[in-house]
């Protein structure tokens, strides 16, 4: 029974079901389901995983599938390739600026940039910088993430190194083929350079927003200096911080407006609180301590922000400018020879010219050049303050010359000058301008004008020396030349000086005898030396080269002159004298070219020639203004058609200097424009010497070097002088080249006798009766017509000068014969003591005769001779009667008879005897021999009309009694032929025809309006 009550608990419901085994047949069902269910999920999960990564994989491909493999140094190359500011040095390395640039960037390297920097910019930029291999791929996911799901927030998930080929290799496109390329790059870089490198090259890449100056700025030596004035290493916490915090936003939280002025306390703050940001995240990543964190928050950084720099193109303008343009040029023409082009090919081919120009420009605003100069800093520092501060350029010009319209804006004379180093060629100094914001031109390099007289040494006067067909001593009429053609040829002012010296027409500045030793040599092609000093002539047979009808720069025209400074040896100016790279590598050095342009002896007889011009001739005002006194300047002043250019240009031993004004318009100086251009080139002197005498003022003078002697010679014809030369003191002496002193003995003078004809002066014959002659100093007729001086030119031959005075000039003309006797006289007629009468038709009469007798049918006698037509008697009452005399001496037949006073024949008185009358002189019994001539009522000789039929005679210009007065001539001549006293002391003096030019003068002192 008991065995059966067990059996019966063992039998309860819930164990019959357990035993009945339905509980585990349902719960094996459920878990094989569930189990089955979670496999097949998790089978599809990591199928779809597997085809999620094939996919993405697939996709990542096909992205990067066109990205080349890159090499370790391909991928240096790019990486280290930033941009970087290409800088400007003066001459002895003193810094100048930099390239103008879009970007300013200064390399660094990472040992010399602050700890707090480079700790600044990992915590803020890349947490995990030292332990990722280029990527954190979580923060790649959460990117995608947020990207896909277009989430407001977007925390971005670039390293350090994924920026830096972005900005390096990639570009800023927004895409996932370019951030796929980046993440690839990213891993090939980290498994090709160190952390240390690639932080460097971070940090001098990266941008920084703006300096003090407005310019944008990159890399962290770039951003240190421009925001906080000092050094990458130099950089404290808080500024590290700040300047960590710039890279996310440049433009939001850089501290300066692209004006380069400090933004407000409202502006500011964004940056500020990003740097508190920097130190917080510095702190987390334990790199600073709390009590660092804490000073740096109560840091004043506002008050570290640097003041404005003007930059290199503020401060030196002109000069940067000049130097950029410069160096782009070497540099374009370096890579035209890497690519097989010349520099021929270069300037016939503008289009490849310009194609090489862009290259060279972004060069050297990318690639970290330093080009070194060969400007002095201080002398080109004191030349911009005398352009300031110089107030006699002249008045602005406010109308248009060539529409007559008013302009807007008034337009100033502009300026420019040049200081070239003569041996060197260097460039010292220049001024490019009045004022570069108004007018951009380089006036000392880019601007071309005439170059007026300061041709006459470079273009007439050396060749002519060097060619041997002029000297300093050689004569030059300064006469009118018809044959310039276009109205003739003038002086300044429209005068002309006669026989002048070349020396002396220098000094002076006469065109006239420029243009006729230039047009002497034309034929000898003058126009290789002016090539010979880089001044190309497109032709040199045009005589207006003589007076600079040729435009050239002011660095040309002052290069040429220092031709002279060096003994005639031409040397290429220049002022770049070496570019390099950041490393120290020359990529460029300048090579000397030069010419041997003259001898030493032309140039130095040149140079003698330029000295006078500073001594009495057109500079001579700089002797005002000079602070030194002992410098040997020799230059020449130039002023070019219309007035609308002046020069000045004078070298010594050591530089030469060279000025120029005008107005960049065709506008014309006004007066004394060569006065204020020479006081401007002073004060350049002056201050260039102030700074460095030895070069500016050397106090050595130039060297005659051997081959030059002294010479006299004469004034009127540039040969061996005279006796007679010697006489009237007109012998000078002058220095020469030994091969080329004159040797011809001087014929241009006679001391002779000459007669007036018609107002024409002629040397007299061996016939010409001497009453009418004026013994003098002449021209001799032979000389003139040898130098081909035609009648019209002898009114200007002769200078007024005291030691011309008595220098006389005959006609060249033959003297007029008319193969026998002249015709008589007419109208012979009395008014109170003076007779008078009509001149003598014959061309060769020379002067009058008179006759008197005491009584009508007496005998006639000589009573007197003049040159005029009137003469005043003294004998008292008589008959006359004139003829008239020509050239060869003979007389005409006698004129009509004119009474003064009583002339009835008194009545003879019986003698008393036969003895009474001896010893009478018979020659005074008027019956006894006849008159020579007829009475009055004889018939006039064949050749002659009666007298009372005649047309009466101009009337004579008389005073004082009948004395004749001529003053014939033009310009200022003065006659000087006058008839000798005969016995009867009655001639008139005349004035007729001896032509004596007073246009000239020799005197060396004397003052002349001229350039």
């Amino acid at each position: 029974m008991k065995n059966n009550r067990t059996n019966e608990s063992d039998s309860s419901p819930f164990v019959r079901w357990w035993k009945s085994g339905k509980i585990q047949k349902v719960s094996r069902i459920t878990y094989d389901v569930v189990w089955n269910f979670i496999l097949f999920f998790l089978i599809i999960g990591v199928v779809g995983a597997f085809f999620a990564v094939g996919l993405g994989a697939g996709y990542f491909a096909s992205l990067v599938k066109d990205e080349p493999i890159r090499s370790h140094a391909s991928m240096e190359q790019d990486i280290y390739n930033y941009e970087e500011t290409s800088e400007l040095y003066f001459a002895g390395e003193q810094f100048l600026g930099k390239v103008r640039s879009d970007l300013y960037r200064e390399g660094v390297t990472l040992d010399d940039i602050s700890t707090y920097a480079k700790d600044a910019v990992i915590s803020t930029e890349d947490e995990y910088f030292d332990t990722h291999n280029g990527v954190v791929p979580k923060a790649i996911l959460r990117a995608i993430f947020q990207e896909v799901s277009n989430s407001s927030s977007q925390s971005g998930g670039s390293t350090l190194t994924q920026q830096l080929i972005k900005n390096q290799i990639l570009t800023n496109e927004v895409s996932f083929e370019r951030k796929a390329k980046e993440i690839l790059l990213a891993l090939r870089l980290e498994n090709f350079f160190q952390k240390d490198e690639i932080l460097e090259a971070y940090l001098n890449v990266v941008p920084f927003g703006r300096n003090a100056s407005g310019r944008n700025i990159a890399g962290v030596e770039t951003a240190a200096q421009g925001i906080f004035g000092v050094t990458a290493k130099e950089l404290n916490l808080p500024q590290s911080a700040f300047i960590a915090g710039l890279p996310q936003a440049p433009s939001v939280y850089t501290p300066f407006t692209n004006s380069g002025e400090l933004k407000s306390e409202e502006q500011l703050e964004p940056g500020l609180s990003k740097m508190e940001l920097v130190l917080e995240r510095m702190l987390e990543a334990e790199t600073i301590s709390k009590q660092e964190y804490k000073d740096a928050l109560s840091y004043d950084l506002v008050a570290d922000f640097t003041n404005a720099q003007p930059s290199s193109i503020e401060k030196y303008p002109f000069l940067t400018q000049e130097l950029q343009e410069r160096s782009k040029d070497i540099i374009a023409s370096q890579l035209a020879n890497e690519d097989g082009y010349s520099e021929k090919d270069l300037n016939e081919n503008d289009d490849l010219y310009a194609q090489y120009r862009d290259l060279a420009e972004h060069s050297l605003r990318n690639d970290g050049y330093i080009i070194h100069s060969t400007i002095n800093k201080e002398i080109y520092e004191k030349h911009q303050e005398v352009v300031a501060n110089y107030n006699n350029y002249g008045p602005a010009n406010t109308i248009n010359p060539t529409t007559g319209e008013a302009y807007d804006e008034p337009q100033p004379v502009e300026a420019g000058s040049m200081m070239i180093e003569n041996r060197t060629g260097k460039i010292i100094s220049f001024t490019g301008g009045r004022d570069f914001n108004r007018q951009q031109l380089n006036h000392a390099t880019q601007a071309f004008r005439s170059a007026g007289s300061t041709a006459k040494p470079t273009l007439v006067y050396a060749p002519g020396i060097e060619l041997g067909a002029v000297q300093p001593g050689s004569v030059i009429a300064d006469i009118p030349v018809p044959e310039y053609g276009d109205g003739g040829l003038s002086n300044y002012g429209g005068r002309f000086h006669g026989f002048t010296s070349a020396r002396n027409a220098l000094a002076y500045s006469y065109n006239v005898p420029a243009v006729k030793t230039y047009m002497d040599i034309m034929n000898q092609n003058p126009g290789s030396y002016y090539e010979k000093m880089g001044i190309e002539l497109e032709t040199d047979q045009l005589p207006s080269l003589a007076l600079g009808s040729k435009e050239v720069s002011v660095e040309q025209n002052v290069n040429s002159y220092a031709t002279f400074g060096n003994m005639g040896k031409y040397v290429e100016s220049y002022m770049i004298e070496k570019i390099e790279t950041k490393e120290g590598e020359v990529v460029y050095e300048h090579k000397e070219k030069t010419n041997d342009v003259f001898s030493p002896q032309t140039s130095y007889l040149t140079i003698d020639m330029m000295r006078d011009v500073l001594d009495y001739g057109t500079a001579r005002g700089a002797s005002t203004y000079l602070e030194n006194q002992g410098v040997d300047w020799a230059g020449k002043t130039g002023t070019s058609q219309n007035y609308r250019d002046t020069w000045f240009v004078a070298t010594n031993p050591n530089v030469t200097i060279g000025s120029w004004m005008g107005y960049d318009t065709e506008a014309s100086l006004t007066n004394g424009y060569s006065a204020r251009n020479v006081e401007f080139w002073s004060r350049l002197v002056n201050a260039a010497g102030d700074v460095n005498q030895e070069l500016v003022e050397p106090s050595a003078s130039f060297t005659q070097p051997s081959g030059i002697v002294s010479r006299s010679y004469c004034a009127v014809s540039g040969d061996l002088p005279s006796q007679l030369c010697g006489d009237f003191g007109l012998v000078k002496s002058d220095i020469y080249n030994v091969n080329h002193v004159p040797t011809k003995q001087d014929n241009s003078l006679l001391q002779t006798n000459s007669v007036t004809i018609n107002g024409k002066s002629y040397i007299a014959g061996e016939r010409t009766p001497t009453e009418f002659t004026n013994g003098g100093i002449y021209l001799n007729p032979d000389f003139l017509k040898e130098n081909n001086y035609s009648n019209s030119d002898l009114q200007y031959l002769i200078p007024n000068n005291e030691k011309w005075s008595n220098v006389l000039i005959p006609s060249t003309s033959d003297v007029p014969a008319d193969n026998g006797a002249p015709a008589p006289p007419t109208g012979v007629s009395v008014n109170g003591n003076a007779i008078s009468w009509g001149s003598s038709g014959s061309a060769d009469v020379v002067g009058y005769r008179i006759y008197r007798s005491e009584f009508t049918g007496g005998n006639f006698s000589l009573a007197g001779s003049t040159t005029g037509n009137s003469l005043n008697v003294s004998a008292g009452s008589g008959v006359y009667m004139v003829r008239a005399v020509d050239y060869y001496g003979n007389e005409s037949s006698a004129s009509n008879q004119a009474s003064l006073g009583n002339v009835t024949k008194p009545t003879p008185e019986e003698p008393k005897n036969k003895e009474d009358n001896e010893g009478d002189n018979p020659i005074n019994d008027n019956t006894e021999e006849p008159p020579e001539d007829p009475p009055e009522e004889e018939e006039p000789p064949e050749d002659e009309e009666p007298p009372e039929d005649e047309e009466p005679p101009e009337e004579p210009n008389e005073d004082n009694n009948g004395n004749e007065n001529g003053n014939d001539g033009n310009n200022g001549s003065n006659s000087g032929n006058g008839s000798n006293n005969n016995n009867s002391g009655n001639n008139s003096s005349g004035n007729e025809g001896n032509s004596r030019s007073g246009q000239g003068d020799e005197n060396n002192n004397k003052k002349q309006d001229n350039d």
